[in-house]
């Protein structure tokens, strides 16, 4: 069985995640690294990887079919993800919601005139959230929707963080409020707001002499990240952030309720939960599910931009159709 050959754009959390999804199925393999970093200083966990500096990314388009893009969402990913897809076959888990239309569209014109596929927002939310909420839509239209995520930290906004000027290190916490959780699990069918249902902690290492003041107000102000919630920051020590925050938990549930019946008088709750030990080796794993869809719809000769809506759920199992309606259905 020929593998597909899959080249990693960035060595962080979400990078070495990718890499350990790719040694857990036999129909990968980690071909290439690239880094921004000097490529010499970095050595990836599988033995015999070539690393490549990212400015040699066209030198190399023979070398990966699928190209994995493991940046943020508040700075990279918006330029890299259209410029690589100009070269590769790409993957991203752009999780930025309210930009998503406008990446796709960026990424759509790129693809399309590479004759590349690009899979875009991989992940759990967006990703299998956002099926979760396709399929409970279609099957309930008389309802609401309601996710909650956490409690753990985002890499997007922890990402986003470390990108204000005078902050050295950061994880940032997204936490349910309890009370809204249990009343949507009671199918009362609630008005919350986006304050009501999560609150944020951020918990900052800030640069020796950096405006504390300052960054603060910068988080607490960020639009798409931070501005809708309650949102607290606390400053803290490196000692103490590599101490006590030095996991990358996460979860959440997407829910929706709802009515059937002549008069609407049978409830239903449909609940789809993720309790995660690793974020980013999770998000991995379904990134690279996502490259082998991608890698499948660019030898059927697709070109252009996905997201999951538009992958059918075969093109992302490593069984064939036979194993798949034998052991699946």
């Amino acid at each position: 069985m020929a593998k597909t050959r899959i080249g990693i754009l960035g060595y962080g959390n979400l990078g070495r995640g990718v890499e350990l999804a790719c040694r857990q199925n036999d129909d990968m393999e980690f071909a290439a690294l690239f880094t921004r970093r000097d490529p010499a200083s970095v050595r990836p966990l599988t033995a015999g990887v070539p690393v490549y500096a990212a400015d040699d990314l066209a030198a190399h388009r023979d070398d990966v079919d699928v190209l994995v893009l493991c940046g943020g969402s508040a700075r990279d990913l918006p330029e890299q993800t259209p410029a690589c897809a100009s070269l590769f076959n790409v993957v991203d888990s752009f999780d930025t919601h309210a930009n998503i239309p406008v990446h796709f569209a960026n990424v759509d014109v790129e693809a399309k005139a590479a004759g590349t596929v690009a899979v875009v927002s991989g992940g759990w939310d967006p990703g299998m959230f956002s099926v979760s909420r396709v399929y409970a839509n279609a099957i309930m239209p008389n309802g609401a929707d309601y996710t909650f995520w956490g409690r753990g930290v985002s890499q997007g906004h922890s990402d986003a963080i470390r990108r204000i000027p005078g902050v050295a290190d950061a994880r940032q916490y997204t936490v349910p409020v309890p009370e809204a959780l249990e009343a949507v699990r009671s199918g009362a069918n609630p008005e919350l707001t986006t304050r009501q249902k999560h609150t944020r902690e951020c918990f900052v290492v800030a640069e020796e002499g950096a405006d504390t003041a300052a960054i603060e107000e910068a988080i607490v102000t960020m639009p798409n990240y931070f501005a809708d919630y309650d949102t607290t920051v606390t400053f803290i020590s490196q000692e103490e952030l590599d101490r006590d925050h030095a996991g990358i938990p996460h979860g959440g549930s997407v829910i929706r309720t709802g009515t059937t019946g002549a008069a609407g008088e049978n409830t239903h709750v449909i609940e789809y939960s993720l309790k995660l030990d690793s974020n980013p080796e999770f998000t991995g794993s379904v990134l690279v599910a996502c490259a082998r869809a991608c890698w499948r719809m660019a030898c059927a000769g697709e070109t252009g931009c996905r997201t999951i809506f538009d992958i059918a759920p075969a093109l992302l199992s490593p069984m064939t159709p036979e194993e798949l309606r034998a052991k699946m259905l």
